[in-house]
């Protein structure tokens, strides 16, 4: 399998504070990875280590072969990931619409036709296309989340990085981009999701890693990750959220 995404040895500090240590992670192409584990483990930090948004302290990653460095990386960045923060990050004095077409023009130099084409395409993916002209404001914040994740499609990258796509929203409105991140997965689009969202886990990853204190601590199939997880700490995790 063509590994299009790989983190080799990649520690980060803080300052004093040592947030992670000595992670080896690779993603291939098409496969859903979520990464799960206690707050405070280093999960985000992973996922913003492998688009370079932090800087591994020492380590290397590869996109599709090609080592991360400062002279390469907004490119090869721009052209490969794509992120969904937990925050959705929307411009809130741009219409829903101008927030998706944006990128496409300015960085990738698409026409006003072919980015707005795009942007009414990905808002039929996430069943929003009526709320084109409005501003993100006034939508949910589960509706906001779909924009955002209508947005990363729409730069067309081949992986799409989540940090924690559902933790600030209403539970009732969870749901609803989860549906969206399970339609994502079912078109073989490569994903990273960091979450606390065990259902999203267990059905839809491929692999799923636990992190804890800044370590990956167990990684391997939904089944054997729920079903028989071999590392106490995992069990102890499980224990706790899963009745």
């Amino acid at each position: 399998m063509n590994k299009v995404l790989e983190i080799k040895h990649c520690n980060k500090s803080f300052g004093e504070n040592e947030v992670l240590k000595d992670i080896s992670l690779s993603v291939t192409e098409g496969q859903v990875v979520s990464i799960i584990g206690p707050s405070g483990s280093g999960k985000s930090t992973t996922v913003r280590c492998m688009n370079f948004l932090e800087e591994p302290t020492s380590g290397h990653v590869y996109i599709d072969g090609q080592k991360l460095t400062h002279a390469n990386k907004t490119k090869i960045i721009r052209e490969s990931i794509s992120m969904v923060f937990q925050q959705f990050n929307l411009y809130p004095h741009m219409t829903v619409l101008k927030n998706l077409t944006i990128a496409p023009m300015k960085l990738h130099h698409k026409s006003k036709k072919e980015a707005e084409d795009l942007a009414y395409h990905y808002l039929d993916v996430v069943g929003l296309r009526d709320k084109a002209h409005v501003y993100p404001t006034t939508l949910s914040g589960g509706q906001q989340q779909r924009i955002a994740i209508a947005r990363a499609l729409c730069a067309q990258t081949k992986i799409i990085l989540f940090d924690e796509p559902t933790s600030a929203l209403d539970p009732e409105t969870i749901q609803e981009v989860l549906d969206v991140m399970i339609k994502l997965a079912k078109e073989n689009i490569t994903m990273v999701v960091v979450t606390h969202e065990m259902g999203f886990a267990r059905q839809v990853a491929d692999r799923v890693v636990f992190m804890a204190d800044g370590q990956i601590i167990e990684e391997g199939t939904p089944d054997h990750f729920f079903e028989n997880p071999s590392n106490e700490r995992v069990k102890q995790f499980l224990g706790k959220i899963i009745r």
